[in-house]
């Protein structure tokens, strides 16, 4: 990597007024893409038509959860998933896996009584198929290390499922040994793609990726979390620029669509220009705020933020907080959400909504303390222009940094280094084509 920055980057040959530092970021940045870049799997599944995805994969790797995580990633994008426990080898598999399908509202197939993974591996595939799903994912036998019956069991699971994609799942922890894992796996079972596990971890998958990359197996996952949604589509270049601490807006954007659906979008922009902000919206955005994950992660996305904004265990604490709230307005009457007028919150109001949420009266003046506020930040929106469809250009237009400088709150201005920080980095989101369509607008979205 070092030959090849070299290479490209000759500093004596610079015009005097070049940014060499921008020159060698971008150079940095290039060849850690090449690197890490595997390419595109063997095979994609297709909604409506039946695939079965089989994973393998050394014991504690996480294998089982993963199986689950990617169900459950495809079930949000439309897909009928469908699990099968072939893992007949490790005590308590099938019950881990029941549970967590259960949680996760997929069908799921196992035996408590049969030990021959291959028979219960061609049984759930067939019922399924019949079920119409069109994503069936088979969980394997794991073992502590690389054995011959591990290889063998692989090898007849695969030629009695025929799987159409194997994924090998890895700990990102395993460092440079991912080489030697990911070719031996790839020698006994056609291996077509990689998802790298616990990745949330002090191993930041370096070695892991590297290695994996090394054997040309494309990455399609990484696993961030023990929780269903922590989950994310290995993207080379977002991934390299969190990496760097460069931010990574394509994923920022991403969260926003998901967690704010389309035809949502154009309903909170209508809002905003009313101005009018009632209990219920607050509800509404605390609940898209709940479903975009750890804020310190939503943060890391964003180019000049850290995680240092929330310090450690903050996290925790304002979703705590905010889920609180949640249960406070889930004893009001649909008056109380829908007035915009602070004051129809008498005592007597307030100590039902305690009663019936089980919280403190404090608590309760706490949380319209806290509406107060917003409503303020709110109002300030008032004056922000709704683009006409297909002229998001206005959006951002509209958005200065003045505006923006109101809404936010003080100490995260100063993170980000005042105004002119604040300035620079609305510049390096307006130029980016994501931000266009950060409310489902730039054209044929």
């Amino acid at each position: 990597m070092q030959t090849n920055i070299k290479k490209i980057v000759n500093l004596d040959d610079l015009v005097a007024g070049h940014n060499k530092r921008r020159i060698i970021q971008q150079a940095v940045f290039n060849e850690l893409c090449n690197i890490l870049d595997p390419g595109k799997p063997a095979f994609t599944p297709k909604k409506g038509k039946a695939s079965v995805v089989m994973f393998v994969g050394l014991q504690g790797s996480g294998k089982t959860t993963t199986c689950t995580k990617y169900a459950f990633y495809h079930q949000k994008k439309g897909w009928k998933p469908a699990l099968v426990c072939a893992d007949t080898f490790r005590a308590g598999a099938f019950d881990q896996l029941k549970q967590n399908a259960t949680k996760a509202k997929i069908p799921f197939y196992g035996s408590y009584m049969e030990s021959d993974p291959v028979k219960i591996a061609v049984e759930g595939v067939e019922r399924f198929k019949k079920e119409n799903c069109d994503l069936i994912i088979v969980d394997t036998s794991g073992r502590h290390k690389q054995e011959a019956a591990l290889f063998e069991e692989m090898r007849q699971v695969s030629e009695a499922t025929k799987p159409d994609l194997v994924i090998f799942v890895m700990d990102s922890s395993i460092g440079q040994a991912a080489f030697d894992q990911a070719q031996a796996f790839k020698q006994s079972v056609a291996v077509g793609a990689v998802i790298i596990t616990k990745m949330d971890g002090h191993a930041k998958g370096g070695g892991a990726l590297s290695a994996v990359a090394a054997t040309k197996s494309p990455v399609i996952f990484i696993g961030t979390g023990e929780h269903m949604d922590e989950f994310e589509v290995f993207d080379v270049k977002p991934f390299v620029s969190r990496l760097l601490g460069q931010g990574d807006l394509s994923g920022f954007m991403n969260k926003i669509h998901e967690v704010v659906p389309m035809d949502q979008q154009p309903e909170l922009l209508n809002k905003l220009q009313e101005g009018t902000f009632t209990l219920r919206i607050m509800y509404e955005q605390f609940q898209n705020i709940l479903k975009m994950g750890p804020m310190s992660e939503v943060f890391s996305m964003l180019p000049g933020f850290s995680n240092e904004l929330l310090p450690k265990g903050k996290d925790q604490d304002s979703q705590a907080k905010i889920k609180r709230y949640m249960t406070m307005m889930d004893s009001m009457t649909n008056e109380e959400l829908d007035s915009s007028n602070p004051k129809l919150m008498n005592e007597s109001r307030m100590m039902r909504i305690a009663r019936g949420s089980g919280r403190q009266v404090r608590e309760v003046m706490e949380m319209m303390e806290e509406y107060k506020r917003l409503a303020k930040i709110w109002s300030k929106m008032k004056g922000l222009k709704i683009p006409k469809k297909g002229d998001m250009n206005s959006m951002t237009r509209n958005m200065n940094a003045t505006h923006m400088s109101k809404i936010l709150p003080p100490q995260m201005l100063k993170q980000i280094g005042g105004m002119g920080g604040l300035q620079s980095l609305m510049k390096s989101m307006g130029s980016n084509k994501d931000m266009m369509g950060m409310f489902g607008g730039g054209g044929e979205q």
